[in-house]
């Protein structure tokens, strides 16, 4: 399976604080191919700038260093995300969406909005 991280996935995972369960914790870490989208990371910046996330400081390396494959956001996953219905209103999670369903991954997430689009879904 080919998975792409929503972004509290993402922080979750990091942390290591038991806000994933152990079975979710194991998929991502045995995964071959476990993407991270660049809309993600932006995502976390904007927190960061803003004062709503506190960490991690060192996003970029500690991607490189756990092998994450990095997801860049193409024309045509914006044309996917701008087309899809208004389930959802975080431009973000959109993006997500829409990269899962062009690429072919299956999305990781806990968020209910996101879970009602037609995407392929491992709800954590």
């Amino acid at each position: 399976m080919r998975l792409l991280l929503d972004t509290h996935v993402v922080l979750w995972w990091l942390m290591d604080d038991g806000m994933l369960a152990a079975d979710v914790k194991e998929i991502i870490d045995t995964e071959a191919e476990v993407f991270i989208s660049a809309a993600s990371v932006w995502e976390i910046a904007i927190k960061q700038a803003l004062g709503k996330l506190t960490g991690p400081s060192d996003l970029l390396d500690i991607v490189d260093r756990c092998g994450l494959v990095e997801l860049p956001i193409r024309s045509r996953h914006a044309m996917e995300a701008g087309g899809l219905p208004l389930l959802h209103r975080d431009p973000f999670d959109r993006m997500l969406v829409a990269q899962a369903r062009c690429e072919g991954l299956t999305l990781l997430s806990r968020d209910p909005q996101v879970q009602r689009y037609d995407v392929p879904l491992q709800a954590v």
